[in-house]
Parts: C-alpha cells; sequence; structure tokens
C-alpha cells in the first residue's frame, strides 16, 4: 500500500491506524526524495503495490491560496494527472483520492450536494486549487470507463485536530484563530484582528473521523460517483472565534478586518451519500474536537 502525502497532517493519523493493523508493507513517498508532480518518479513510488491512498497536494488557507494561485494549480494538477496515469500504468487495484470542498461552486444550495458539483464556478480566492482538484475525479471517471481502472473520489471539507498545521503562512482558519488568541494572551495584547466579517460558515471533520470514513470508503465504495466527507455541521466564523477566544481564556477584543476576504459564503455538506454507501458518520463532538486541538497545540 502507498499512503501519498503520509507524513502530513492527516496522513500521518491514517497511516498511525493502518499500522495497527500490520500491514504487510506502507510506502510513504516523501517530497525529498520523490517529487509526484513527475510521472517517471510516480511509476517508481507505486511499482509493485496494489493501494493507493492519495492525500498528497499543495494546500494551505485564503492567504496561502491568494499569495500562490499558480502554484497551487500547477502543483495539484500534476500530481493528479501523474499519480492517477502511473497508478494506472502499474496496475494498482484501487485509487483513493482524496478532494476538497473547495471544489464546490460560491454559490450552490446548502447543503452541498455531490450532484451540483459542476453547477458553477468555485469561489475566486480558492478557485485555481479547486478546480486542480477536481481535475482528477474527471480522471478518474475517464479511467474508468476506458480501462475499467477502480479509482474513487471523497470530498472533503476542511479538517482540524492534534498535530495540524499551525504555520501563520499556510494554515487553515482553526490552527490559525487558535495560533492567534494563544500568541495574544501570552503577549497580553488588547485585541485579534481575524480576517473578514465573521459572517461566512464553515464546516469542519475532527481528523481521526477523516481518518474513519477514508478506510471505510477504501474497503467498501467501488462507484464512479464522488462522495461527500463531512460532518454535516456548519458553523459561523464570528462563532468560532468565540468559542477559541473562550477555551483559550482571552480578555480582549475581537477585531474584524473587513478588507480581507470571507472566502466561500458557506459551506455545510450533504453528506447521507457516505452514511448510505459505506456507513460513515461522524461522531466526535465540535467542542470536544477543538479542545483536544488546543491542549496539543499548547503541549507542543
Amino acid at each position: 500500500m502507498v499512503v501519498t502525502g503520509g507524513a502530513g497532517f492527516l496522513g500521518q493519523h491514517l497511516v498511525r491506524k493502518l499500522t495497527s493493523f500490520n500491514p504487510r508493507q506502507i510506502i510513504i513517498p516523501r517530497s525529498s526524495q520523490s517529487d509526484l508532480r513527475d510521472y517517471s518518479q510516480c511509476m517508481q513510488v507505486f511499482k509493485g503495490k496494489d493501494i493507493v491512498i492519495h492525500l498528497a497536494a499543495n494546500v494551505g488557507g485564503i492567504g496561502y491560496n491568494q499569495a500562490y494561485p499558480a502554484d497551487l494549480f500547477d502543483d495539484n494538477i500534476l500530481i493528479g494527472i501523474n499519480c492517477l496515469r502511473a497508478a494506472k500504468a502499474v496496475g494498482i487495484k484501487k485509487f483513493v483520492i482524496i478532494g476538497t470542498v473547495c471544489s464546490y461552486p460560491k454559490h450552490v444550495p446548502v447543503p452541498f450536494k455531490e450532484k451540483d458539483l459542476w453547477q458553477g464556478y468555485p469561489e475566486e480566492t480558492n478557485a485555481p486549487y479547486g478546480i486542480a482538484k477536481l481535475m482528477s475525479l474527471v480522471q478518474a471517471r475517464a479511467y474508468r470507463q476506458q480501462y475499467g481502472f477502480n479509482a474513487i473520489y471523497l470530498l472533503q471539507v476542511n479538517l482540524y485536530g492534534p498535530g495540524d498545521n499551525f504555520d501563520s503562512n499556510s494554515s487553515h482558519v482553526i490552527p490559525a484563530m487558535i495560533k492567534k488568541f494563544v500568541d495574544a494572551k501570552n503577549q497580553q495584547a488588547s485585541s485579534v484582528a481575524i480576517w473578514g466579517t465573521g459572517r461566512a460558515t464553515r464546516e469542519f471533520l475532527y481528523v481521526e473521523d477523516a481518518v474513519e470514513g477514508i478506510l471505510l470508503a477504501a474497503e467498501k465504495y467501488n462507484k464512479k460517483e464522488p462522495v461527500n466527507l463531512g460532518s454535516g455541521k456548519e458553523i459561523l466564523i464570528r462563532d468560532l472565534a468565540n468559542k477559541i477566544k473562550l477555551l483559550t481564556h482571552y480578555q480582549g477584543q475581537i477585531i474584524w478586518d473587513k478588507s480581507k476576504p470571507d472566502g466561500q459564503p458557506k459551506r455545510k455538506l450533504d453528506v447521507s451519500k457516505a452514511k448510505k454507501e459505506f456507513g460513515f458518520t461522524a461522531k466526535t463532538p465540535f467542542d470536544a474536537g477543538l479542545k483536544k486541538t488546543l491542549d496539543w497545540y499548547l503541549n507542543q
């Protein structure tokens, strides 16, 4: 088995779970040794293996997407294309692709249903990334039709949990907020500035729940249609900020920087297909997962 991106946030949790099953071998290609944008190197990584769980991506928050849209498009489309080409060429039996909620159109009925994936253009701040990732679904379906290649595609919401990326330059909203509030408390700052208006909504999936969903799909799902993987619950960014402020015991003010973008106005997935097709339902209460994430960060 190969887990691309196995050294990343989600990958480390997934590999830890897989290791508990005592598999024959888990290959984790590292970017310093294998460039998955290169077809020949993908061939070398996948040769002789049977299953690929494909997590590898160049990914980050709104600021990162605004700063590096070309890199995000180029890297993710090349990784997707060449990994699938190589997997088919060497005879991989099943290829599990982790896509992104960022591929959904900016304006689509809530909750997002898989059938609405093609109903418009993604939110502009993350469109290059979202579209590049979506092309793997097109490629996977084409390979299934022409070659009978078994590739499945999971549309995943933002993750959170212990081990998340807290780098200010590339982190997503939960780790970014946690770091801001912890830093502000430690520095006794009078206020914390947060991007946007706070009126956007987001859905989050605890990382260990995501692992469970991916493994259930890898075991039980073998169809061409994409499947949403999320908690099915949304929260206002304003309410999220207040929760983290309370958890960190920060006493200052929250300043909303309305000159910065909100990103997509609303995000919430219809998660009924995942339950129907392979029995997945997220189990971790949001407040409990948030506290575990904060506790992990404070202990580092």
